[in-house]
């Protein structure tokens, strides 16, 4: 039985295969409304973002600091730091983690070496207790694909790390932001990989994409499961915050 909740999320999109993914199935799940707002292409949001029980920023090819290439990418900091001030629930996600990273006083940069593909994450004892990554396993293997990390933003707490990349943080009591991709499904993630040609920095690396497809077919089913139990506690968060 879907439970009668009443409850909104704004999913902020960037490019097509870069969705809600399973995010939007939990969130639609649990009885919620989700809003996708596509913000490289349309320039008013389906409603007033303060008006919804949470928003969630997800990925994208672009990098943080392309402003001058995508100049919605200045309009969405200048959102996210609003949505901090007036306590709006947040989920920041890859690009989105870095954006709501800037937003609050960080600066994005270029990592010493991509990560794509899967790579382990650890939480830090912090991250052990928070109500949205404590439910994750001390050390796990997560799905990454991004060439730019942020640096823990003034005032937030680390979750989460891998020896290359800030993996999760936490601003205040109620915005997270988390490097990997826990929302992305099947046919996105195969998707990057049969298309990797488009990412110079994939390329350069050397990316095989028949394995990294054939890995990310054995191991999706387990890691949407993760990425539902955690946005099912980010829900859960924003329902008692709200």
């Amino acid at each position: 039985m879907v439970p009668d909740v009443d409850r909104r999320l704004l999913a902020i999109i960037h490019q097509d295969d870069s969705g809600s993914g399973v995010f939007a199935e939990e969130a639609t799940a649990r009885g919620w409304d989700v809003d996708s707002w596509r913000i490289s292409d349309e320039d008013e949001p389906p409603a007033d973002p303060l008006a919804y029980d949470a928003v969630a920023s997800f990925g994208g090819a672009m990098h943080a600091d392309q402003e001058d290439a995508y100049p919605w990418l200045r309009d969405e900091k200048a959102l996210l730091a609003r949505l901090l001030d007036e306590g709006v629930p947040l989920m920041g996600v890859c690009l989105g983690s870095q954006l709501l990273a800037e937003a609050a006083g960080a600066v994005a940069e270029r990592a010493p070496t991509p990560e794509i593909g899967w790579f382990d994450v650890e939480l830090t004892p912090e991250g052990r207790l928070d109500p949205v990554t404590g439910g994750l396993e001390p050390i796990f293997q997560a799905l990454q694909w991004h060439s730019y990390r942020s640096p823990l933003p003034p005032g937030a707490v680390e979750l989460a790390s891998s020896p290359v990349a800030l993996q999760a943080y936490r601003l205040g009591e109620s915005a997270w932001g988390i490097q990997f991709h826990a929302e992305v499904t099947e046919v996105d993630a195969v998707s990057w990989a049969v298309n990797f040609a488009v990412d110079e920095d994939a390329v350069r690396i050397g990316i095989d994409p028949d394995a990294l497809s054939a890995e990310i077919l054995g191991r999706i089913g387990a890691w949407n499961q993760l990425g539902r139990e955690l946005c099912g506690r980010f829900l859960d968060e924003a329902e008692r915050l709200r």
